[in-house]
């Protein structure tokens, strides 16, 4: 048997980097992880192709070539996928269809072949028991929970690592809270599920042996989800191999704001090598947060908890949200003063949609404000409800938080505010090496010398090596950060 496994192209939105990837000279922010995984999975027998539609284009030989094109995607990649598909019927290639969009939206996909929905480490055994059989169906789902602890290692052999960033692993699932808007227990649960302290260590010597070094990034849902586990066994595991392997990764994840209480936690996660932390903020306003139960974020100096995180060594990169029924009118100037003064470097500040299956998009259809299937994209300016704040006054005042956060001026400012407080693990002190300097002159040419940001990319540039000169790296990098944001913004600005 031979097979295709197809990942869509990723749109030009906040979180591909696609205009910060060209300065380091890379195609794409990272792999698909979920396709490497179902790969291993696959009979040993069977002929594997992966083509990543991010770096590479998927030709009509590839399909032809194809007994089965498997197909993994996001919501946000659902025109790329439409158009996958029908280049496989135009072909005649039968396609299995799996992932986050096809699970939550697959009525939307009449013309797939088979729909392995769910977790694949339940579903897709079934799926190919069947079609050892002949008589595989056309919807594979389950409403169990996987056990991590029988995940196989990612097929690394099918990409070139060279082409990315940063490379995906995961250790957990699930996330015990339970926020209105957001689709990760509906895909994962609340409870969360852990892979063993082996099959981490596993996963980055697998990744080492292949030869990546660079940022790896923790995809969990919530990283700190059974934080006794993180403290008494994965995390000292973690840094006693990394401190083994002279640190050739550093590490990204995503974690709820309560880690800032967690003085233990910090400090044993930057021994690991954590430097980066994503954290839902999405809004300072209390109300707000009530109305969506994140509760995890109420009663507490949020901007306080920002800052501990960044003293301990962690960035922190953030989402903010707009558009809740309990936002004030104020709300557009209470964001942009809170992402300002925090140093939050990379702020996502998207509206608030509803989507399929969530509790708010239950609720919305219940009040009949429901308009529109949503693009996957919160930062498009489309919103699929009716809000309770006026419309035009929504759009326009989250026109205005792009338009100051992202402009040269307070973006630069906020990068200032960030590196000024920032101290780096002294493990991980980031000098520059004669690696960077591709970069660095890509840069001082594109943001230096053409870009409109040239005044103050010059004067970050000369403020850190006088006063912070271990960050030069990091202020280059979120100098060509900044130029992504804009690059994103300003077809709508």
């Amino acid at each position: 048997m031979r097979v295709v496994l197809v990942y869509p192209d990723f749109p030009d939105t906040f979180w591909s980097f696609k205009h910060a990837v060209k300065f380091i000279f890379k195609k794409a922010s990272s792999p698909p992880l979920g396709l490497l995984t179902v790969a291993a999975m696959l009979p040993a027998e069977w002929e594997k192709k992966l083509v990543d539609m991010n770096v590479t284009d998927l030709l009509d030989d590839d399909l032809r070539w194809a007994d089965l094109v498997f197909i993994s995607a996001m919501a946000i990649q659902k025109e790329s996928v439409r158009r996958v598909i029908a280049q496989c019927r135009s072909i005649g290639v039968r396609t299995v269809a799996g992932g986050p969009l096809f699970t939550t939206n697959y009525e939307e996909f009449g013309d797939v072949d088979h729909l392995v929905l769910n977790e694949a480490e339940i579903t897709l055994p079934l799926f190919l028991e069947d079609m050892k059989k002949g008589c595989a169906r056309r919807i594979y789902t389950s409403d169990q929970w996987a056990d991590l602890r029988k995940t196989p290692l990612p097929d690394w052999g099918l990409i070139n690592l060279k082409k990315y960033a940063t490379i995906n692993i995961q250790y957990s699932r699930g996330c015990p809270f339970n926020c209105e808007f957001c689709d990760i227990i509906l895909l994962c649960g609340r409870a969360p599920r852990t892979k063993d302290k082996d099959q981490v260590i596993s996963e980055l010597e697998s990744l080492y042996s292949h030869g990546f070094r660079g940022g790896v990034f923790f995809v969990d849902d919530n990283f700190i989800g059974n934080k006794k586990k993180l403290k008494d066994e994965i995390l000292p595991a973690i840094a006693e191999w990394m401190e083994k392997r002279r640190y050739p990764f550093s590490f990204i994840t995503q974690a709820s704001i309560e880690l800032s209480d967690n003085e233990e936690l910090m400090r044993l996660m930057v021994r690991a090598g954590f430097d980066i932390v994503f954290v839902g903020i999405e809004t300072p306003n209390e109300q707000s947060l009530a109305e969506c139960n994140k509760f995890q974020n109420k009663n507490r100096d949020l901007l306080a908890s920002v800052k501990r995180l960044q003293k301990s060594g962690l960035q922190v990169q953030a989402g903010f949200i707009v558009g809740f029924d309990n936002d004030p009118l104020t709300i557009f100037d209470t964001q942009i003063k809170f992402i300002q003064n925090s140093g939050i470097v990379t702020a996502m500040v998207g509206l608030l949609n509803a989507l399929p299956r969530t509790q708010l998009y239950e609720r919305l259809e219940r009040e009949k404000r429901l308009l529109k299937d949503t693009s996957g994209d919160n930062t498009d300016f489309s919103i699929n409800f009716v809000p309770k704040m006026n419309y035009e006054v929504l759009i326009n005042g989250y026109r205005r938080i792009l338009k100051t956060v992202y402009s040269p001026k307070q973006y630069y400012e906020r990068v200032k505010t960030f590196l000024r407080d920032y101290t780096p693990p002294q493990k991980q002190a980031m000098q520059f090496r004669m690696s960077y300097l591709g970069t660095f002159l890509k840069s001082a040419v594109i943001l230096g010398i053409i870009g409109r940001e040239r005044f103050q990319y010059w004067r970050l540039l000369f403020w850190t090596v006088f006063r912070r000169p271990r960050l030069f790296p990091l202020a280059i990098t979120f100098s060509i950060y900044g130029f992504h944001f804009r690059k994103v913004f300003e077809k709508y600005l």
